[in-house]
């Protein structure tokens, strides 16, 4: 999955078959060429929570920052902004609930990334 068309219909339709979004919507998406893109999809979720789900592809990088927020305020963050080096998973990282960085399993691929969040998400939420 590396073209545009391609990753946005994957985000938008994992989060539309996940059994606690109520709804999602496409915010942005744009393409500068077959190869730079981006997008923003935000998904409504049964706990009242919103997951915003921002990628932006330039070549065979890509940056992602995937947030969960409880009406506008930011709860939990997954990114890959270069900031925190010593990090074991650097660049990946996890600012979590308490605005700490913590190690994050994610890889920078959508398609490991955005269904290993919302396994995380869902078995937080039922606890």
């Amino acid at each position: 999955m590396t073209g545009f068309a391609d990753l946005l219909d994957f985000v938008v339709s994992t989060l539309q078959t996940s059994s606690f979004c109520r709804s999602v919507r496409t915010i942005e998406a744009f393409r500068f060429s077959e190869t730079q893109f981006g997008l923003k999809v935000r998904a409504n979720l049964t706990s009242g929570h919103v997951l915003q789900v921002r990628l932006y592809r330039n070549g065979e990088h890509t940056d992602y920052a995937y947030q969960l927020f409880q009406t506008d305020t930011p709860v939990l963050r997954w990114d890959n902004k270069e900031h925190f080096p010593s990090i074991s998973s650097f660049p990946h990282h996890f600012h979590n609930a308490s605005s700490l960085v913590e190690f994050s399993p994610l890889t920078g691929d959508p398609a490991h990334d955005l269904p290993f969040l919302l396994n995380y998400l869902a078995t937080t939420a039922s606890r």
